[in-house]
């Protein structure tokens, strides 16, 4: 890959948030320093080794925590796209339970490293917003030790689920005081923020709550992507939409699920050499319903958000480093609300949103939403299609590869798919059985 990882510790005095009044849905919040606590957390570094090779943007992920682990889903997705294009990436333990996890006090879960982790000591997750913004300092301040000599230009914020998030609140509240990060990713968001405060660990109770819901303040000085699979847009109830801006895009992706048989099982070992592609597609026809989550009542989504969300971050990037404006994407499209109802089309995917091959070529259908136990309610649902309906749909496999090639092409043109990507998923498609 031609990449190098590191990790390293970082140590400072952090600062928590609060505020003299009720948050309000608008996001438009004024809160000010409240307490002060020593940390020292950990940064883990992916880079490129040949300086040429770095595009000038960092992408800073705020590890997700929800599994009791520090993860990085973004990385997991995007990594290919972030390995072609010669970002460098950087996951920060930002919250208390990463950072407890590793120190080996869930040996439950994880054993962890006592030992190699020893010193790492977090105050609570009040002070997370300025322990990510420490990290962000830290970046620009020490790029020769932390980046191996590489110069950021840019750094983007990104987080998802849980830390979508935190990321919410960080950029109402912290950000207009801040300053640090010049764009913000924000994967798979909840209608709310997380808590701008709370007790301290491990209980979990807010002291500043926030409300529901909670949108993108819209008087920022830097870009906002919101990245919205059916199973976001259901499970906010449609309270998070808000319109498209100058600083503001959102896409809605049709026939993806908060996480899915890439993210679970492809992602954490896509090489990049197509191999993904084909797995991915061959999923789609035999989905599985045992995850390294647990298992399902219902096979997983296999839909593959994750070529949509290269293009994502690509035009962030351009956003943020040269002003070109991502394409706006329509909206998902709904017969009702509380829950939320997508209209579908004859082959049961969802109508409206950001377009793929995967529901304008389909071979099965794809949902967010449907799966059991609660779990496996983010993972979505696939329903391959019969062979009868696949004979209807494709009379060979030259018309169905035909047909996935042309929505293919329409996604690069349209900027929701990035040229590398559709070059697998076209091999993926001519490779393919279907329709022989």
């Amino acid at each position: 890959m031609g990449y190098k990882e590191s990790e390293f510790f970082l140590s400072g005095t952090a600062t928590s948030y609060t505020s003299g009044s009720p948050l309000t849905s608008d996001g438009k919040w004024a809160v000010a320093p409240s307490g002060t606590a020593p940390y020292t957390t950990r940064a883990v570094v992916r880079r490129p080794v040949d300086p040429k090779k770095f595009n000038g943007t960092v992408i800073v992920e705020w590890l997700n925590v929800s599994g009791g682990v520090d993860a990085g889903p973004d990385w997991t997705l995007t990594h290919n796209e972030l390995v072609r294009e010669g970002f460098a990436w950087v996951g920060v333990s930002a919250q208390w339970t990463g950072v407890q996890t590793a120190k080996g006090n869930n040996p439950a879960l994880l054993p962890g490293n006592p030992v190699r982790y020893a010193p790492l000591s977090h105050p609570g997750d009040s002070y997370s917003y300025d322990i990510y913004s420490q990290a962000g300092q830290a970046l620009r301040a020490d790029s020769a030790l932390m980046l191996g000599g590489l110069k950021p230009r840019e750094l983007i914020a990104a987080g998802e689920s849980q830390s979508a998030a935190r990321l919410v609140t960080y950029i109402d509240a912290v950000h207009p005081l801040a300053r640090v990060y010049d764009g913000f990713l924000v994967h798979s968001r909840s209608a709310s923020g997380a808590a701008l405060a709370q007790v301290a660990p491990p209980a979990l109770t807010p002291t500043v709550p926030v409300p529901s819901p909670a949108l993108i303040r819209d008087d920022l000085n830097v870009p906002v992507f919101v990245f919205q699979t059916e199973t976001d847009v259901a499970g906010s109830n449609l309270a998070a939409r808000q319109p498209d801006t100058k600083r503001f895009r959102a896409w809605e992706v049709a026939g993806t699920a908060h996480f899915d048989h890439y993210g679970l099982q492809i992602g954490p070992a896509d090489l990049g050499d197509g191999q993904g592609a084909i797995l991915n597609l061959t999923a789609m026809q035999n989905p599985p319903t045992d995850t390294s989550a647990g298992a399902c009542t219902l096979p997983i989504n296999t839909g593959g958000a994750h070529w949509v969300l290269d293009a994502a971050v690509f035009w962030l990037n351009q956003w943020v480093a040269k002003g070109v404006e991502p394409s706006r994407g329509p909206l998902l499209q709904t017969t009702g609300v509380s829950p939320v109802v997508f209209a579908k089309d004859a082959n049961g995917n969802a109508l409206g949103g950001v377009r793929s091959p995967q529901v304008d070529a389909p071979i099965a259908t794809l949902a967010g939403v449907g799966n059991t136990p609660v779990l496996c309610g983010l993972f979505g649902t696939t329903v391959p299609f019969s062979a009868s309906t696949l004979a209807g749909l494709y009379k060979n496999h030259g018309q169905f590869v035909a047909q996935w090639s042309k929505a293919t092409t329409v996604g690069v043109v349209r900027g929701f798919l990035r040229p590398a990507d559709a070059v697998e998923l076209v091999n993926a498609a001519a490779r393919s059985q279907i329709g022989k």
